[in-house]
């Protein structure tokens, strides 16, 4: 079904790699889902002169990159809804101009502006945008769409909150966070809440401990020099991995409105203690990926010989936290994330507290939620091994991928799309949230800048680093590997 209400999506840094490899592939997606309003409008935003023929030409490269095979008279039913605009950066009337052509032209005036730009930018484009009159919403709806990061700190994101709440409302800003727009991670609340079996055992009482882990087996690649300024637990944990982590952990909303599930999530954050200062190597650790050799690509660099110069920022972060709440309480959270280990991956790991069998042995169970590469549950428990002796036991496993053959595929940004478009806002991220994550990753980088804090070694295409186990509570506890389910 089509949106109830027609709209103009504003799309700047529409001739970035983003739009051509999610945006515009996506939009289209939506076309062919019947999603898009009938008077809803594509207004691509450049800084450089282009004829509407050469844009049109350009998007219909991108559309066939994607959708080699697909219906001619939807591909030119989406193009219709196609214009592009020229911004140029040295008019001092750009902004107006674009104003002007959305009311001359009779475009919707609800108005959603996704700016696929750099952060720095994000600021100085929301004033031009409301000193033109663009953000008034006397008698339409207007919403801004920015990509992370949100600031390198908390000092940073709360400048930038302040900049841009002159002008807008928290209902108009939707903070992107693509992880959240992914159908396994939207699954999370879903199983939790509508399996009667899950919810008892979700608590300290039944549960030993949580993994959170995002692998990757690439490296940093071309992106030496952002990576360098950023690092691991700015690039993933503070914002993907604390997301997954609060899904994984909140309690039920008091309905699955956007304003609920929000709330939850805000309050869960709030929750989680800071890593304490005279334990920090308890519940921190930190490493670089040396030379070594990984699947499907051979022998690789080290980060410091892609680098070219000496660092100490992170590829491998682990940090250990506590949620300070009666269902959580003294129930270690272990989150991990780093490049150029043995797996790709991204995966929750729940260890239930054993079991004693008899004298000699003891049952554990585990429960595992995927999100890639496979999209999947996996339960581990114990049962009899058939046949007379009544001591013989094994490990069984329950496993079941949740994407079917021939189920629907749809990318994080065509999600995250339609919500702007729509109005909900419960994937996007509020600032108290962007304020929460900062309050737990600031110590963490603050004290990192102590030169007698040590940066461990791990060879590329390895296991993790065997002295990040520091961080364990027990000595029994260990990092889980993930599954590979064959959908």
């Amino acid at each position: 079904m089509s949106q109830k209400e027609a709209s103009t999506l504003l799309l700047f840094g529409a001739k970035g790699n983003l739009a051509r490899v999610k945006l515009f592939p996506g939009l289209f997606k939506l076309e062919l889902a019947e999603k898009l309003h009938p008077d809803m409008r594509i207004i691509s935003v450049g800084r450089q002169e282009e004829s509407h023929e050469e844009w049109i030409a350009n998007v219909k490269s991108m559309i066939l990159a994607k959708h080699k095979d697909t219906d001619q008279f939807l591909l030119d039913r989406f193009l219709q809804r196609n214009i592009y605009h020229a911004n140029l950066p040295d008019d001092p009337e750009a902004f107006n101009k674009l104003s002007l052509r959305v009311k001359a032209e009779n475009f919707s005036q609800n108005l959603a502006f996704f700016l696929s730009v750099r952060p720095s930018d994000f600021a100085s484009i929301v004033d031009q945008l409301a000193d033109a009159g663009m953000l008034d919403e006397t008698n339409h709806w207007k919403r801004v769409l920015i990509e992370k990061p949100f600031g390198v700190d908390s000092q940073t994101a709360q400048e930038l909150q302040d900049s841009i709440s002159k002008h807008l409302n928290e209902s108009q800003i939707y903070r992107i966070d693509h992880y959240l727009g992914k159908f396994a991670l939207q699954n999370i609340l879903f199983t939790r809440f509508y399996n009667t079996f899950l919810e008892p055992i979700w608590n300290n009482k039944y549960i030993d401990h949580i993994q959170v882990t995002n692998h990757e087996t690439l490296g940093v690649g071309d992106r030496t020099t952002f990576y360098n300024a950023t690092g691991a637990l700015r690039d993933m944990m503070q914002s993907h991995i604390l997301q997954t982590l609060t899904l994984t952990t909140m309690e039920k909303p008091k309905s699955f409105s956007p304003e609920d599930i929000r709330a939850e999530k805000i309050k869960l954050l709030s929750q989680i203690q800071q890593v304490p200062m005279d334990k920090f190597e308890q519940h921190v650790f930190r490493a670089q990926y040396t030379s070594g050799e990984v699947v499907k690509e051979g022998k690789v660099k080290g980060y410091i010989e892609e680098l070219g110069e000496p660092s100490i920022v992170e590829t491998y972060a682990a940090v250990k936290f506590f949620i300070n709440n009666d269902r959580w309480k003294n129930t270690p959270i272990y989150l991990r994330t780093a490049k150029r280990l043995h797996e790709n991956a991204t995966y929750i790991s729940i260890k239930l507290k054993p079991q004693n069998i008899s004298a000699h042995e003891v049952s554990e169970n585990w429960i595992i939620i995927s999100i890639q590469p496979s999209e999947s549950i996996h339960i581990e428990m114990k049962t009899k091994v058939p046949g007379l002796d009544d001591t013989k036991t094994r490990n069984i496993q329950l496993q079941g991928g949740i994407r079917h053959k021939d189920d629907e595929t749809i990318d994080s940004y065509e999600t995250l799309l339609l919500d702007l478009i729509e109005g909900n806002q419960s994937r996007f991220l509020h600032i108290d949230e962007v304020k929460a994550q900062w309050h737990l990753i600031d110590p963490i980088i603050e004290k990192w800048k102590d030169e007698n804090i040590p940066v461990h070694q791990y060879t590329a295409g390895s296991k993790d680093p065997e002295a990040s186990k520091i961080i364990f509570e027990n000595e029994d506890q260990f990092w889980r590997s993930g599954i590979n389910i064959v959908e």
